[in-house]
């Protein structure tokens, strides 16, 4: 008899188990340069790419709403008009895609005098409580250029600084950290009321994680090893890089976003350092880990392409690409990660 309750408690447990199979949802963090006007058939790119990957959603950088118009709106009715239905709100400079109706929008940082901007939705994915962010943080004092002997306002050649704190000192001068401070603090809110935190968005800052002793004399790091500030108070506010994460060798999977080829363009169109090794990782999805909650796929989304010193390279990384089907609408490549929960 008890044989016979231990075999039953078995294939309950195994059936159940059967059941609870686990759900994805993938997030795309891009930078559009400019809503696709820089590239011939730009916006049409973007409409055709995120039909062809259909994230759940879509943090975008460089929505300027020209003309007067509404970015996003304008989106989602090209999205519509294919088949696909999203949701959005208006927004500057940052903007936010939903596949699921949204219940809430939040300005967390406004933009004003072009230094950056965080958004926030929130929604309902099939009973899980999401509140997903979008970031384009300040581009100016943007030190990991004056590492490259140019500075981080104005691109004019200048000494390579020499020591680590002459470089934060730089770059704290930018309202990246104001921003990504008041993301923070809005994300502890939003946890403690059930929220599951994503964070897309081009910061115009590296990572902590990519400036190593392991990586300190290539892509003209000049030796420095830097605790770049956005992504360390990330971390420190126990926040996930899902990219490093995922692809913790940095040497085998740099992961570059930024400056990445565009055939469209003269090369000499898409860099700011025209005589260095520009090749960074600015591009990010981040999130606060939970239970259940896993990073099962990560990939650069944009050519293997990038410009090094004015010139054309392709990449020999391990990354793994997602590349154009046809127009590439922009001088970044984007990111996309796959969630399990």
């Amino acid at each position: 008899m008890k044989k016979l309750l231990y075999l039953s408690m078995f294939l309950w447990l195994v059936l159940t188990g059967c059941t609870q199979e686990k759900k994805e949802f993938t997030v795309l963090q891009w930078n559009i340069w400019q809503e696709g006007t820089m590239v011939p058939g730009g916006y049409e790119a973007i409409v055709d790419e995120i039909i062809r990957l259909r994230p759940d959603f879509v943090t975008l950088s460089e929505v300027r709403n020209y003309n007067n118009t509404n970015f996003t709106a304008r989106l989602t009715r090209s999205l519509k008009e294919k088949g696909e239905t999203y949701y959005s709100f208006y927004t500057y400079d940052t903007g936010l895609l939903s596949r699921y109706p949204i219940t809430d929008s939040l300005t967390v940082f406004p933009e004003n005098g072009d230094h950056g901007s965080i958004y926030r939705l929130t929604t309902d994915m099939n009973g899980k409580k999401m509140a997903v962010y979008t970031s384009h943080l300040d581009y100016l004092d943007d030190a990991y250029y004056n590492v490259r002997g140019y500075d981080g306002s104005t691109w004019e050649e200048i000494p390579i600084p020499t020591t680590v704190e002459e470089v934060l000192e730089r770059n704290v001068a930018s309202q990246r950290d104001d921003a990504i401070k008041m993301f923070i603090e809005q994300a502890k809110k939003d946890r403690e009321a059930g929220y599951t935190i994503i964070l897309g968005g081009d910061f115009n800052e590296p990572s902590h994680q990519d400036w190593t002793e392991e990586t300190k004399n290539l892509y003209d790091h000049h030796g420095l090893v830097i605790p770049w500030t956005v992504p360390v108070l990330l971390d420190e506010a126990g926040f996930v890089d899902a990219y490093r994460s995922f692809y913790p060798n940095v040497l085998d999977y740099p992961g570059f976003t930024y400056p990445s080829d565009n055939p469209a363009k003269p090369a000499e169109k898409i860099t700011w350092a025209p005589k260095a090794d520009e090749r960074d990782r600015i591009d990010y999805i981040w999130f606060y880990p939970e239970k259940g909650l896993t990073v099962k796929d990560a990939a650069i989304f944009g050519p293997k392409g990038s410009i090094v010193r004015s010139q054309r390279v392709q990449e020999t990384s391990k990354d793994k690409f997602i590349e154009p089907q046809n127009v590439w609408p922009t001088d970044h490549k984007g990111v996309l990660v796959t969630f399990q929960y």
